[in-house]
């Protein structure tokens, strides 16, 4: 830390190592997102948070867009690494995996709301304004939703008899509609997700 002001007044400034400056960028936006949304991001606000220069800031976001599409493309990451985890967890029958799956879905979504806004909403996707980084990682998260789709119909969790791509498409779009409902407060706060969540995967499994 050193301290300096041409005032006089003694005044604290971060010293960063290289790297270490982008990822308290990409902390402090995703804490401002998930306090106010998308709306309450601005470079200039992000740098004062965090102690530095709009000049450093811009260094590694020229701007808003770029950085909220970074923290779009780390939030899919972020979530494939947590569907993986479920997907994989051999401790659990398919169907568990898939009903634990569907619970997690609805548990993120509400507990990440600004933040599920941004990776799904029209912030970015329905401007046009994501990057082809972003396009990337977000195309593969779906490709992986597919694939996962396409083993449960082989293991008998999910209608062999529907074509992949369309049943992972409905099931996203399934869970994305309860999600949208419960975020917006039209299903209120006391609402059994649980027994909501169970009802999905029901309907939803090959029973």
């Amino acid at each position: 830390m050193t301290y300096s002001n041409i005032t006089g007044v003694k005044m604290k400034k971060a010293r960063y190592h290289h790297g270490d400056l982008r990822h308290s960028l990409i902390k402090a936006a995703r804490d401002m997102i998930r306090e106010g949304g998308t709306e309450a991001v601005s470079l200039r606000k992000l740098a004062a948070r965090v102690g530095v220069s709009r000049t450093a800031a811009y260094h590694y976001f020229k701007d808003k867009n770029i950085l909220l599409c970074t923290l779009a493309q780390e939030g899919f990451h972020i979530w494939q690494e947590e569907a993986d985890r479920i997907f994989l967890d051999e401790k659990m029958s398919h169907e568990d995996r898939y009903k634990a799956y569907i619970r997690w879905y609805m548990t993120y979504a509400l507990e990440n709301a600004e933040y599920y806004d941004l990776m799904f909403g029209r912030a970015i996707w329905k401007q046009n304004m994501a990057t082809e980084n972003l396009k990337a990682t977000a195309y593969d998260v779906f490709q992986k939703q597919v694939a996962i789709t396409r083993q449960w119909q082989k293991y008998g969790v999910l209608p062999a008899g529907e074509d992949g791509l369309r049943l992972a498409q409905v099931t996203w779009g399934t869970l994305h509609g309860l999600a949208r409902l419960l975020i917006d407060g039209i299903y209120s706060d006391d609402s059994p997700i649980d027994e909501i969540c169970d009802c999905a995967a029901n309907l939803l499994m090959d029973k």
